[in-house]
């Protein structure tokens, strides 16, 4: 095996698994991290691999595209998953963590870890002087700064591509404090967990029920709220799937009641009735001394923040650990700059990993840290490696990075990526038909890897 030599930028979910895998076969890695000599308006502690949007790692079900990309994880041995599983609190169907305690599990594995060098550097462009001795045959750059990359860094890899970079807008939820909730009101249930035989006082989740008369005064006030202004040179593009709660509102009066506060599966002990609609909230951390308002995240001005979330039944007189806030996402056009083994076109020894690249989401992002560092062991190692079945989570996942779109976006895994399933079904069976397809591919396709010695 010919050792490499890798400069990684970015100790985010994407950077550090890349360089945790990379260290395990062998490699050296100098990883560098601007925290906490810069942050991204977004961040607010030290450690690598830090949460900034929810602590939810969405659905843990393998009748879905992230709950299965886990598992795929999972079989590769991923770090990340590894810290994930280890660090996680209540959240019914879904993989939550304490942000805190994983982010400090991360953080020691890479500090812990012979093959691996931390330096505290911002790099702040692709000709930064730091990445010059990893230019050349057995070295290898790895851009995964994230979808926040510095303003400098962001410049660079624009101007080297030739083109407008794309960007999008990504909200982040209120955090409360739990000892500031009224619980009279709020009430722990898990959706359908009654009917489920869920016993009162149970679940995984915080709930404040709302009436009709209730939620059309939180809607309105939703609606005429003052929200921070993008600047002047910025146009607002949104990622569907983290849409601000507001604007979500501007949709239309039912939007948000089919949406993140639909109250199906709920009934109000108050009145033994179904709300209007219901807020949930999900424990931050292992003690459940914080919460993430769920769906909830918002561009509006803080003051209008606590005055409008105040309106919602028990959380009259809520404290706010963490308001929420909106930050620009950057991602690349990445079926036209970036080759198959994610190098740039231009700068082929240049790689790019996590959602900078224009996969969306935590679990992704760190997946394509994953891949990206089986890629470059394979190559040092004088070994082709295959593309992982279109099938499967992680080959959907890849496949969308290589297909050519008029309107490239950032995705999330899901089933929609994945190749037509080629037979009838009827619509509650698809799920499962999928995942049963995905496993079984990706089932073939690990076996080779590890006979390769891959995986």
């Amino acid at each position: 095996m010919q050792k490499l030599s890798v400069a990684l930028v970015g100790g985010g979910l994407a950077g550090c698994e890349c360089a945790l895998r990379l260290a395990r076969s062998g490699h050296e890695v100098v990883l560098f991290e601007q925290k906490p000599l810069h942050r991204s308006p977004a961040h607010v502690n030290d450690n690598l691999a830090e949460l900034v949007c929810s602590n939810s790692l969405r659905s843990d079900e393998l009748t879905s595209g992230v709950g299965l990309l886990k598992a795929e994880m999972r079989a590769l041995g991923s770090r990340f998953m590894e810290a994930a599983d280890a660090c996680r609190v209540p959240a019914g169907k879904a993989l939550a963590v304490d942000r805190e305690a994983f982010a400090r599990q991360m953080s020691q594995l890479v500090e812990s870890e012979g093959n691996i060098r931390l330096v505290r550097h911002q790099v702040r462009s692709l000709d930064d002087a730091v990445l010059d001795p990893f230019k050349g045959e057995a070295r290898a750059i790895v851009v995964a700064a994230g979808p926040m990359a510095s303003d400098g860094l962001s410049a660079s890899l624009a101007g080297v591509l030739g083109e407008k970079h794309c960007y999008f807008y990504d909200a982040i939820a209120p955090i409360v404090w739990t000892h500031s909730l009224n619980m009279d009101v709020v009430f722990r249930a898990s959706r359908y967990g009654q009917e489920n035989g869920e016993g009162e006082g149970e679940g995984d989740y915080l709930n404040c029920p709302m009436s009709r008369e209730e939620y059309e005064v939180f809607y309105q006030a939703l609606l005429e709220a003052q929200k921070v202004a993008a600047h002047e040179f910025e146009q607002e593009k949104h990622f569907e799937g983290c849409m601000p709660v507001e604007a979500l509102a501007e949709r239309g009066p039912r939007t948000l009641t089919f949406g993140p506060l639909k109250p199906v599966g709920f009934v109000d002990p108050r009145t033994g009735r179904r709300p209007w609609a219901i807020m949930q909230l999900r424990a931050e951390n292992a003690n459940s001394d914080t919460c993430n308002l769920v769906g909830c995240q918002t561009k509006l001005t803080q003051g209008e923040q606590a005055r409008v979330f105040r309106l919602v039944p028990g959380l009259e007189k809520v404290e706010f650990a963490r308001f929420g806030s909106m930050h620009r996402n950057t991602y690349v056009n990445a079926p036209q700059v970036l080759a198959g083994d994610l190098s740039l076109n231009v700068l082929p020894g240049v790689f790019l990993a996590g959602q900078i690249t224009g996969v969306e989401g935590y679990v992704e992002s760190a997946a394509s840290g994953l891949w990206l560092a089986m890629l470059l062991d394979a190559r040092a190692r004088g070994i082709r490696l295959s593309t992982p079945p279109a099938e499967s989570a992680l080959g959907a996942l890849i496949n969308h990075l290589r297909t050519p779109a008029k309107r490239f976006q950032p995705s999330n895994a899901h089933f929609g990526l994945m190749p037509e399933l080629g037979e009838k079904a009827r619509k509650k069976d698809r799920k499962a038909l999928y995942s049963a397809r995905a496993q079984q591919t990706f089932g073939s396709w690990l076996q080779e890897a590890r006979t390769a010695g891959l995986a």
